[in-house]
């Protein structure tokens, strides 16, 4: 997915339901406008969702096609958030791609092992899932505790992998300020932890 956005698709101060309005009747640089503005609102609520950043780029496309197909329905409602509707669909998008991720990982296990087999890799599968989900929402909900600066440190030299060169370059912090700030959000995080597990 490409993260350039062209300015002079739509002339400037055009409302939200001005472009959905065209974008219904098939004006496609309406469309582009929309989805220049709302792209990255998308992009950022799937990759917190899947934790990858190809993965997340796909179901942002999947998710301005679909919007694109039904583009109709919203433009029919009365009020209602534009942001609110692409969320709405992405959060589908997401549940189908976890649904579809399961039983492709399922059926190949089927046809390789034997009864027993089965049942033991499934059973491991299953146990590894749960702790994948369980360890995403622990660090969620410890990252939820950070201020921005913190978060934005940790996804990048985390979650994203950069290297702390790559880090402050992104940050346009100098290095000695973005150690500071990794520090301080993972003593924050680990402090969070131990509180939950005292709960």
């Amino acid at each position: 997915m490409s993260t350039q956005t062209n300015d002079k698709i739509s002339p400037p101060g055009e409302s939200v339901p001005e472009l959905v309005a065209r974008a219904a009747i098939g004006d496609r640089d309406a469309f582009a406008t929309l989805y220049n503005e709302y792209r990255g609102e998308v992009y950022r609520f799937l990759f917190f969702k899947t934790r990858n950043r190809h993965l997340a780029e796909d179901l942002t496309q999947e998710v301005f096609v679909r919007a694109l197909r039904r583009i109709d329905t919203f433009a029919t409602r009365p009020g209602g958030s534009f942001a609110g509707w692409l969320v709405t669909i992405a959060r589908n998008i997401h549940t189908d791609h976890c649904k579809a991720s399961r039983t492709r990982l399922e059926v190949p296990i089927a046809e390789v092992f034997e009864a027993n087999e089965q049942i033991d890799s499934a059973e491991s599968g299953a146990l590894r899932s749960l702790e994948a989900v369980e360890a995403a929402e622990t660090v969620a909900v410890a990252m939820a505790g950070l201020n921005p600066y913190q978060r934005e440190c940790i996804r990048l030299r985390f979650l994203e992998e950069l290297s702390l060169d790559e880090a402050v370059a992104e940050l346009g912090r100098p290095a000695g300020a973005v150690k500071t700030l990794t520090f301080r959000a993972m003593s924050s995080m680990r402090r969070t932890l131990a509180e939950g597990v005292a709960a």
